[in-house]
């Protein structure tokens, strides 16, 4: 793990404490981490506790435990301990594979990486007005706090507009007793006053979706024939393509006759290849660093109810796959053999492809394998 990668995860333990609601501070542009002083403890020391103290209201000792919680146990670290009124020290983990830990994470909880239990049980109710936008917004935004263990009902203030269906939207019966009231406020309805049947017949019901939830929601929703336009310059197709591509490289790695397996090896592949990973490119920290900040994206969307931060997200992750994908290709290229450097890029684009997936899927928009 290198200084920036620390910096980096430090940072993100103090988003997270952030949206938890157990640290009320604002979150610093950067946290700073040095090479610790001789006589002092592990490898890395960083002052942040004491820097968040006074916004939080807290001695920089508390800020460095609700810090050092979240960072222990985090691939790469070693040990954290806390010294003097409230330093944090870094103890990191040599022989820790920190990028490989991640994709398996991903792989492993598969759409689920992201979800978090911040909320866990917690009854929210979320009322919208009987507009298309409104309820739209609503049931995305409930299906983000329900990804931090929510317990969600979505309600409408008048009967429901039959064509809302159409765009994956329903009603439970029924709700919990809800400690929270959450006004889907603060919407800025469809220009024109459009109906969900018209968008439906004019957009269908992924690029209407889209459209409706990736303009903040005081912003205008700019719906434009632009949804519907099969190039980089949509930001929708750019991300479903993104997702459609990793598919294509998993189907194309099996032609060739290998998959991403760790220490898989076939006929080709010598055993000089395989003993020798391949230390990520500048393109491939970036892609890593984006799918690391995902669970932290979804709680930040879900406590601010804004969907439009998580389909931003989405745009970024692709955008970084495709640099990713041109600057080292994970399928053999001329006269190359599948290795495990191959391998390993392979893995990231699948990776990639379940955040995508999730990602869209809790907006509701659908993630096809071919596109």
């Amino acid at each position: 793990m290198t200084p920036a990668d620390l910096s980096a995860t430090v940072l993100h333990a103090v988003r997270r404490a952030v949206d938890e609601y157990v640290l009320r501070a604002p979150v610093p542009a950067r946290v700073r981490v040095e090479r610790t002083r001789p006589g002092g403890r592990g490898d890395y020391a960083s002052a942040v506790a004491l820097q968040l103290a006074g916004p939080a209201a807290l001695t920089a000792r508390e800020v460095a435990e609700i810090l050092r919680d979240r960072v222990a146990g985090e691939p790469g670290i070693g040990r954290v301990e806390i010294t003097g009124p409230g330093f944090l020290n870094f103890t990191l983990d040599a022989t820790a594979d920190v990028h490989g830990a991640l994709v398996a994470r991903v792989r492993a909880q598969g759409l689920r990486y992201g979800h978090g239990d911040a909320r866990a049980g917690e009854p929210v109710r979320l009322r919208h007005a009987r507009e298309v936008r409104a309820a739209v917004t609503a049931h995305a935004v409930g299906a983000l706090v329900r990804s931090q263990g929510a317990l969600v009902h979505v309600a409408c203030d008048e009967a429901p507009d039959p064509d809302w269906v159409r765009l994956g939207i329903s009603y439970e019966a029924g709700a919990p007793s809800a400690k929270e009231i959450a006004e889907a406020a603060g919407i800025r309805p469809v220009p024109a006053g459009a109906t969900a049947g018209e968008l439906l017949g004019r957009f269908g019901p992924d690029a209407t979706r889209w459209g409706l939830l990736r303009p903040a929601g005081h912003d205008r929703a700019p719906l434009g024939d632009g949804l519907l336009v099969q190039g980089e310059d949509n930001p929708l197709f750019l991300v479903r393509y993104a997702h459609a591509r990793t598919h294509a490289l998993t189907r194309g790695a099996a032609l060739l006759g290998f998959t991403s397996a760790p220490g898989e090896e076939t006929a080709e592949t010598s055993a000089a290849e395989t003993s020798a990973p391949e230390t990520p490119g500048a393109e491939s920290l970036a892609l890593l660093a984006l799918l690391a900040d995902y669970p932290a994206v979804l709680a930040a969307a879900a406590h601010h109810r804004a969907p439009d931060r998580l389909a931003r997200h989405l745009e970024a992750v692709a955008q970084a796959f495709f640099d990713f994908h041109d600057a080292a290709s994970p399928l053999p290229v001329g006269d190359e053999k599948p290795s495990a450097a191959h391998r390993t890029r392979l893995a990231l684009a699948e990776a990639t492809g379940t955040v995508l997936a999730g990602g869209l899927s809790l907006l509701g928009i659908d993630a096809p394998p071919y596109l």
